[in-house]
C-alpha cells in the first residue's frame, strides 16, 4: 500500500512510524512531501494537506481526540457542538485543551481517538449531566455498550455525580432532542410516559400525567406536505380520543424551557390559555 493511502486510513495524519510499520518505506514518504503531496508538520509527524484539523491537534500533542471532541466522528448525538478540544493525553503536559488522561478500554485502531467507552466515561466527568446523558442514551440505544460496563468505569464518589448522570438514561429517546425534553419534564415533576402508543395515533412522544400528549419537534418537522398531513391527522386522532396535545420545536425546548413548562403546568391545571 503507498503511503498516501496509508495515511488516509489514519485519519490523514499520523506519526511517521505508524504508516511504516504499515508497509510504506521512509524513501516513498520523502519523495511525497517533496512533491507537497504529505506535509511534514515537525520531525515525526506527517500529514495530507486536507487533514481535519482536531485530528492533526491531536496527534501533534501526542494524544487522541475524546469527550465532546469525539463524540461527532463517533456519530455520538449532542446538545452543542465542542466549543473547545478534548484530548486524551498520556503524558499529561501541555495548554489549549482539556486533558482526560485515564483510559480504561484500547483507542481505535486507526483514528486518533480513544475508545468509545472512554468518550462516554470522560464525557460523563467532564459535562454537564444532560449533555452527558444525551451521548450516553446514544451509544446504549445503539447496542455500542451495555450500562454496567460504564458504571463500573465509574467507581468511588467522586464519580457519583457521574454515576447519577447515567440515571437520566433511558434509552427510549429517538432523539437528542427528547432526552433534553424528557429530563425537563421529570425535574418539573410531572408523570412522563416515553413513546407512548395511542390507538389510532401511533406512538407519541410523551404522555403527561396519562392525558396530555407533547410532541417535540426537530428541524425537519413538516418537511412536505405528506408530513403535515400526517401529523395534522395525528392530532385530530388524539384530541378525538380524550387527549389534550401540545406541540414544541427545537427553540422552544432549547432556549424557552420555562415558557414550555408554563404552558403545560396551565394545561394540566385545567386553565384555558388566552
Amino acid at each position: 500500500m503507498d503511503a498516501i493511502t496509508t495515511l488516509r486510513g489514519l485519519g490523514s495524519v499520523a506519526r511517521c512510524c505508524e504508516v511504516l510499520k504499515r508497509g510504506p518505506t521512509r524513501r516513498q514518504i520523502d519523495r511525497h512531501v517533496a512533491r507537497g503531496e504529505i506535509l511534514r508538520l515537525r520531525t515525526g509527524v506527517i500529514s495530507l494537506p486536507d487533514a481535519r484539523p482536531d485530528y492533526v491537534a491531536a496527534v501533534l500533542n501526542n494524544g487522541r481526540l475524546t469527550c465532546v471532541s469525539a463524540a461527532a466522528t463517533y456519530d455520538l448525538w449532542t446538545v452543542t457542538p465542542a466549543n473547545s478540544l478534548h484530548l486524551s493525553c498520556l503524558h499529561g503536559h501541555g495548554a489549549g485543551y482539556t486533558n482526560h488522561r485515564e483510559r480504561t478500554v484500547p483507542p481505535h485502531p486507526r483514528l486518533p481517538l480513544v475508545g468509545l467507552v472512554d468518550v462516554l466515561v470522560h464525557a460523563l466527568r467532564c459535562l454537564p449531566p444532560l449533555e452527558a446523558a444525551v451521548m450516553v442514551e446514544c451509544a446504549l440505544r445503539r447496542g455500542d455498550t451495555i450500562r454496567s460496563f460504564l458504571l463500573d468505569r465509574l467507581p468511588g464518589e467522586r464519580n457519583a455525580p457521574a454515576r447519577a448522570a447515567v440515571g437520566l438514561v433511558t434509552c427510549a429517546a429517538e432523539s437528542p432532542l427528547e432526552v433534553v425534553a424528557r429530563v425537563l419534564f421529570i425535574n418539573a415533576g410531572f408523570h412522563v410516559e416515553t413513546q407512548v402508543p395511542l390507538a389510532g395515533v401511533g406512538r407519541v412522544d410523551f404522555l403527561l400525567e396519562g392525558f396530555l400528549v407533547v410532541e417535540v419537534d426537530g428541524a425537519a418537522f413538516h418537511s412536505d406536505r405528506r408530513a403535515l398531513r400526517r401529523d395534522l391527522r395525528r392530532n385530530n386522532g388524539a384530541i378525538v380520543g380524550g387527549y389534550l396535545v401540545l406541540r414544541y420545536s427545537y427553540e422552544d425546548i432549547m432556549f424557552h424551557p420555562e415558557e414550555v413548562l408554563r404552558e403545560i403546568r396551565q394545561v394540566l391545571s385545567g386553565r384555558v390559555i388566552r
